[in-house]
């Protein structure tokens, strides 16, 4: 018996005409148009800067009028080939169907997810930074297990990742991570995995397999655009050079190259390590400090707005986001959405897209609420 899938092309349909209604597809094109008419006109390549900006946006906005309109030209497709399966009884026609909607549901989770990021950085890169918590050297095995996980699931999404510091730690594991994600939502997308991560299992070190609770923290932060301002006075700096201990070829881990930069003022320490040369891992550790010193002040912008409205916030570092329970049984849990899976294999493999996708929706949803409360209120 061949299974008809209309109802369920029925409801993919009206969750991608309600995207196209937040997209605003008419007026993205009207954008496209007006871009495209600004770089025909005389002297437009004088300001490179400009016009390289100018065409990354059109570019952009195409992109995502083009994602909308195959994913419609594909469901088209997926309904008419559903129909001849039922109607001609083709059992490996209706597995392709199967397989083609599973594969367009994930575009349109994509798709959809973009509809949420309204932040000014969200469609932009990220820079994540891994640091062990509480449990010694089981920490540090973790903190390398969450460097697997997260680096696999940009991987899946076709980001680009760039690892800047990753030294090992005294027996195992690392001693922190710091990587730079480049890719279309990539900050927007991971903020899911901001916070404290918490892990559960059978201590691979404790000759009594005793179990063990190890915490590591994830920190998201954006890559901030040139044209964002961040003051840094070159006094305020101590720029330390050091000799690599990281994976990286030979001449990484000979020569000077590695650049630790400690800005006073604030405490904040950035290292680097990844490039051969020195003046990259400084040029790239600066980077990761502009980012680090845009958000302490933009927390510091939000604490005094929470103060003025009365507001409590839980902002403490032990409170995880998510736990992983390996022993004495099997399951991946979300602490803010709920979201849970006994697949947990997947999970450390990169599989988290269900979490992401869990965390932005339960996100999106706390935000309307609010502002409907703030309405009546």
């Amino acid at each position: 018996m061949i299974e008809d899938r209309t109802e369920q092309i029925h409801t993919m349909r009206e969750r991608v005409q309600r995207i196209g209604e937040y997209l605003h597809l008419d007026a993205k094109r009207d954008d496209v148009a007006a871009l495209e008419a600004q770089a025909t006109e005389p002297g437009f390549w004088d300001d490179q800067n400009r016009a390289q900006s100018i065409m990354a946006e059109a570019s952009g906005l195409r992109d995502e009028i083009g994602s909308y309109e195959s994913i419609v030209t594909d469901l088209d497709d997926l309904e008419v080939a559903n129909e001849l399966a039922v109607a001609d009884e083709d059992a490996d026609l209706a597995d392709e169907t199967s397989s083609g909607l599973k594969a367009l549901g994930k575009r349109i989770n994509s798709l959809e997810v973009a509809t949420w990021f309204t932040g000014e950085f969200d469609h932009g890169d990220a820079i994540v930074t891994i640091n062990p918590g509480q449990g010694g050297l089981e920490a540090q095995d973790w903190a390398e297990m969450l460097l697997k996980m997260l680096t696999k699931y940009a991987a899946s999404n076709k980001w680009r990742i760039d690892l800047h510091d990753a030294p090992a730690g005294v027996e195992l594991g690392i001693d922190r991570a710091v990587f730079t994600v480049h890719g279309k939502n990539a900050y927007g997308m991971l903020q899911s995995e901001d916070g404290v991560h918490r892990l559960v299992r059978i201590s691979p070190t404790d000759e009594k397999k005793r179990r063990q609770t190890t915490f590591a923290r994830v920190e998201v932060l954006p890559l901030l655009p040139d044209e964002i301002e961040v003051e840094i006075r070159d006094e305020d700096l101590r720029i330390d050079v050091y000799r690599s201990s990281g994976p990286g070829g030979q001449s990484v881990n000979t020569t000077d190259s590695a650049v630790r930069i400690t800005h006073m003022p604030s405490g904040l320490v950035v290292t680097c390590q990844n490039e051969k040369s020195q003046l990259k891992n400084r040029e790239t550790a600066m980077k990761i400090l502009r980012s680090r010193l845009y958000e302490l002040e933009e927390e510091r912008r939000q604490a005094e707005m929470d103060i003025l409205r009365g507001e409590k916030k839980d902002i403490s570092f032990g409170s995880q986001i998510r736990s992983y329970v390996l022993y004495p049984y099997q399951m991946v849990k979300d602490h803010r959405t709920g979201v849970e899976t006994g697949n947990v294999d997947a999970v450390l493999g990169g599989d988290i897209e269900e979490f992401v996708l869990g965390f932005h929706r339960w996100r999106v949803g706390s935000e309307t609420a609010a502002t409907v409360g703030g309405g009546t209120s």
